[in-house]
This record gives C-alpha cells, sequence and structure tokens, in this order.
C-alpha cells in the first residue's frame, strides 16, 4: 500500500447524515407521483447534474420542478422537500476528523447544490455551535461552486490539480460506487464506505487494513 499523505473526503453519508427517502417521500406527498423517474442517488435527470455544477439557479430549478410535475408548487415547498434528505451532523465524527487532520491533510469534495449546501450551513450551526465545518479541511469544495462534479475522472484530475495533490499518496473516501470508480480512474487510492457504515469504523492508523481498500497501484 503506498504511503497515504492526503485524504479527500466525500460529505453525505460520511460526515453528514441522509435519507434520500425522507426527500422522495416528500415530494411523492406534494402529488409528485413520478419522482423516481427525475432523481435517484445513481440516476438522476441532467436538470439535477446542471444544479450540482452551479450551471442552473435555483430560480430556474423550481420553475424546472413546476413543468415537469405540472403542478403549481411553492419555491418553498419545493426547498422543503428537496431538503428533507439532510438530516444531521454527528459530533462524534467531526472528533473523529480532527483526529484524522493531525496525522493528515484532509480535504473535502462533495456533489452539492446552493439549496442544499443554504441547509446544510443551518445543520452545521445547530449540531457544531461554534465549529466552522468547512475549516476543518485544507480545502473544502463543493461541486455547484467548482463548476465540475463526480463521478467523471476528469473531475478527480481537476481537482487534483487545483490542489497539487499526487494521486499516488492520496485516498478519496466516498460511500457511492461510481464516485469510486470515477476515482480509481483518475488514480487515486480509495475506500468505499457503504451505508450503514461510517468513518467511525475505519483505522485511521492503518487505511490497509478496511474491507473495500483499493490501492490504485492495483488496477
Amino acid at each position: 500500500m503506498p504511503s497515504i499523505r492526503n485524504i479527500i473526503f466525500d460529505l453525505g453519508g460520511i460526515f453528514l447524515n441522509l435519507d434520500y427517502q425522507l426527500t422522495a417521500q416528500a415530494f411523492r406527498r406534494l402529488g409528485v407521483t413520478q419522482y423516481d423517474e427525475l432523481f435517484s442517488q445513481h440516476h438522476a435527470n441532467p436538470l439535477f447534474e446542471q444544479l450540482e455544477t452551479g450551471h442552473l439557479s435555483n430560480e430556474d430549478f423550481f420553475q424546472s420542478i413546476r413543468d415537469l410535475t405540472e403542478l403549481p408548487l411553492s419555491d418553498a415547498q419545493i426547498t422543503n422537500a428537496w431538503n428533507a434528505m439532510l438530516l444531521d451532523m454527528p459530533t462524534d465524527r467531526i472528533t473523529w476528523l480532527q483526529a484524522v487532520a493531525q496525522q493528515h491533510e484532509v480535504y473535502l469534495f462533495s456533489n452539492t447544490n446552493a439549496i442544499h449546501y443554504a441547509c446544510f450551513e443551518n445543520i452545521c450551526k445547530r449540531d457544531l455551535g461554534n465549529i466552522n465545518f468547512n475549516a476543518l479541511f485544507r480545502f473544502a469544495g463543493y461541486s455547484h461552486q467548482l463548476g465540475f462534479r463526480k463521478p467523471a475522472a476528469d473531475s478527480f484530475r481537476q481537482l487534483l490539480g487545483n490542489l497539487q495533490l499526487n494521486a499516488s499518496n492520496t485516498l478519496f473516501i466516498d460511500d457511492t460506487p461510481g464516485n469510486i470508480s470515477g476515482a480509481q480512474a483518475a488514480g487515486l487510492n480509495t475506500i468505499f464506505l457503504p451505508p450503514p457504515q461510517h468513518v467511525l469504523e475505519l483505522d485511521i492508523h492503518n487505511w490497509s487494513q478496511h474491507q473495500g481498500f483499493t490501492s490504485s497501484k492495483s488496477m
């Protein structure tokens, strides 16, 4: 196993608890019967990719949802349903991250959007108090601000280039298989951490012991 100097973390499902079904249920209660055709964690309407790369404004997103569903939904109704999946930020994971940051350079790369990000900021204020979540990382990158998103291998290459990181000594941790594949294609070492696993189960002193660890050199 290569010596790991840098660790890039995903956000949702890693530090922030999510429940995608809550958003699906919220939209169905609003009368959106075709929600599963519009969005899932692993397959999404191009509308959501445009939102997550910052190429679609919140206002245009709301109108697009109204057009797609043919329902007179308010911006607030769409926002509340869209954010229903965002749950909480357990403080023990933050303590764990702070310990990891004593031994490694830590970074964040998250697919998100301006609507979720505003809600996420409120969750951090509620759950973390005076702790500035973004300040825990040397760089916290969010797709709607960066202009690119996972799982494209080029998105990882661009992030590595922007941060001047070497893929061979950088580890990427995510809970989505497609993102792991993209990271491996870019030469990163990876740990796939599917639900219900979480970072507290990882031994920060010996990454190679974790089931699912894949060195890019063996791919």
